[in-house]
C-alpha cells in the first residue's frame, strides 16, 4: 500500500503510530532524530512522513524543507504535542501536507495518511509524465544531422536558458513549432504553460480577443470576463506563430508587452501584468514586410534579439531517409500497420522531391503511403501519383525490362492520372480509352 516514515523522539510513540499503520497496511519505517531521519530518507523510499515537530537535534517544521529537497515526492504531516497558528503557516509554507495536533487529532491520522500516501502517488505519476513530455519535447526529438540544422539546434540550446524573446524563420513546414517547444521545455519555465497561438488563423478582432481577453460587456456577445492566451501564460511561454499576419494595430499591444510585461484587456480600463517568454515565428521576408508598412520596425527589433534560422528540407536531403523511416515507424503504430521494411525504391523516390512543404509534406506522404500499403513492404507504388510520376521520369528504366511495352504503359497513364489529379474520366477521355479499360489497367498495374 505504500511506505510510511515515522519520526519521533519518544518510542512509545513511535511504536504507537508505527502499530496503527502497520494495521492500515503500510510498511513502517522509524526515526528518533533529525539526523537519523535523513539517513532513512536515504536508505528507504517513503511516500509519506509522519514527524514530530519538536526534535532533540531541530525543529519539524525546518525538516520539512531538507526532506523536500532530498525527495520531493514525499508528503510530510507534522504533529505536534502543542499547536498554534504561526508554526502551522510556516509548516504549509514548507512544503508540509498538513500540520496536526497529537491526541485531539488522532482519529484524524488515518484519512489524512490517506490522502498524503494519494497526493505522494500523484507526485511520482506527474514527474513520470513531465519527463516523457521533457522528451518527447527535448532538442533530442529534433530528427536530422545535416549541419544547417544542427547549428540551428546548437543555437536554440544556448538561448532556451535565457528569458530573450526568440524569432524562428523559415518556409512553412520546417519545423519551427517543434523549435519552440524545445526551448520550452529546455528552460527554467519547463514546468509551466507553453500555448501556442496562430496569428492566422483569427481575424483582427478575434485574434486580439483570444491573445489579450476582455471584460464582460465590451462588445456584443461578451457576456463574461474572459482570460486572454498570455494570462494563460503567465510564468510560462506563449508561441506567436505566422507573426509576420498579425494586424498591424495589434502590434502596438505586443510591443507594450515586450516593453514593460503589461496590456489592457478590450475593454478593462487598467493593465494586467505577465511574465511570458515569447518566441515568434515567420517565413515572410520582415525587410519587405517593414518596408511596405505591413509590420513595425521597432517590434521587430524587439522580438528578434536572438534569431534562428531552420533550414529547409531540399537544403538537408540526407535527412530525409531518418525523417521517413522515423515516421513509418510512428505511423505504422499508430495506424498498427505491420511494415517489415522500405524498399530502396521508395526511399530514392522521396529523395528525388523537392519538398515544397518540407517536413510537414513528407510527413503526410508517409501517412498516406501507410494508409495505402497493402503488403508488409513499402514501394513505389504506395506513394501519391505525382511522386511515382516524378520518380520514373527522372529514374528512367533502362533495363530490358524497362524497354517492355507494358512498363511503358504503366508510367504513361500513371503520368496521365496525375495531370488529371486522380480523375480516372478526363484520364480516360484523354488516353481515348474506355473507363472501363482505365480500371482494369489501374489494377493490373496496382496503380
Amino acid at each position: 500500500m505504500g511506505k510510511i516514515l515515522i519520526i519521533d523522539d519518544e518510542p512509545q510513540i513511535r511504536g504507537l503510530l508505527a502499530r496503527m499503520m502497520e494495521l492500515e497496511g503500510y510498511e513502517v519505517c522509524q526515526a528518533g532524530n533529525c539526523k537519523a531521519a535523513m539517513k532513512q530518507l536515504e536508505a528507504q523510499t517513503p511516500d509519506v512522513a509522519l514527524c514530530d515537530v519538536f526534535l532533540p537535534d531541530g525543529n519539524g517544521v525546518d525538516l520539512v524543507l531538507a526532506i523536500k529537497k532530498a525527495a520531493p515526492n514525499l508528503e510530510v504531516i507534522l504533529l505536534t504535542a502543542y499547536g498554534n497558528i504561526p508554526d502551522g503557516v510556516q509548516a504549509i509554507k514548507n512544503g508540509a501536507f498538513d500540520y496536526i495536533t497529537k491526541g485531539d487529532d488522532n482519529n484524524k491520522i488515518i484519512p489524512l495518511v490517506s490522502r498524503a500516501m494519494e497526493k505522494a502517488r500523484m507526485n511520482v505519476r506527474l514527474e513520470k509524465l513531465e519527463k516523457k513530455v521533457g522528451r518527447i519535447y527535448s532538442f533530442d526529438s529534433i530528427l536530422g544531422e545535416a549541419k544547417p540544422l544542427r547549428e540551428a539546434v546548437m543555437l536554440a540550446q544556448k538561448v532556451a536558458m535565457t528569458d530573450v524573446p526568440v524569432l524562428l524563420t523559415g518556409e512553412t513546414g520546417t519545423g519551427k513549432e517543434v523549435f519552440a517547444q524545445a526551448i520550452h521545455y529546455g528552460s527554467k519555465r519547463a514546468r509551466q504553460s507553453f500555448v501556442a497561438v496562430n496569428c492566422s488563423s483569427f481575424s483582427k478582432e478575434l485574434l486580439e480577443s483570444e491573445m489579450f481577453g476582455h471584460k464582460a460587456g465590451s462588445f456584443t456577445g461578451a457576456l463574461k470576463d474572459k482570460k486572454g492566451l498570455f494570462e494563460e501564460a503567465d510564468n510560462g511561454t506563449i508561441f506567436l506563430d505566422e507573426i509576420g499576419e498579425m494586424a498591424f494595430e495589434l502590434q502596438a499591444k505586443l510591443l507594450r508587452i515586450l516593453e514593460s510585461g503589461e496590456y489592457i484587456k478590450i475593454g478593462d480600463t487598467k493593465p494586467t501584468r505577465v511574465n511570458v517568454r515569447i518566441i515568434a515565428a515567420t517565413n515572410r521576408n520582415f525587410a519587405e514586410e517593414i518596408a511596405a508598412g505591413r509590420f513595425r520596425e521597432d517590434l521587430f527589433y524587439r522580438l528578434s534579439v536572438f534569431q534562428v534560422h531552420l533550414p529547409a528540407l531540399r537544403e538537408r536531403p540526407g535527412d530525409i531517409r531518418i525523417l521517413a523511416e522515423t515516421f513509418v515507424h510512428d505511423f505504422a503504430d499508430k495506424l498498427r500497420h505491420s511494415i517489415c521494411r522500405i524498399a530502396p525504391e521508395f526511399i530514392a523516390a522521396l529523395m528525388q522531391q523537392p519538398w515544397k512543404g518540407n517536413i510537414r509534406e513528407l510527413r503526410n506522404v508517409i501517412e498516406r503511403s501507410l494508409i495505402v500499403c497493402e503488403g508488409d513492404c513499402l514501394c513505389v507504388k504506395d506513394l501519391p501519383l505525382e511522386i511515382q510520376n516524378s520518380h520514373y521520369e527522372q529514374s528512367e528504366d533502362t533495363s530490358p525490362a524497362g524497354f517492355e511495352l507494358s512498363a511503358m504503359e504503366r508510367r504513361h497513364i500513371a503520368r496521365v492520372l496525375g495531370y488529371t489529379k486522380g480523375n480516372k474520366t478526363e484520364a480516360a477521355r484523354l488516353l481515348k480509352i474506355g473507363l472501363t479499360t482505365l480500371y482494369r489497367k489501374i489494377e493490373e498495374y496496382k496503380l
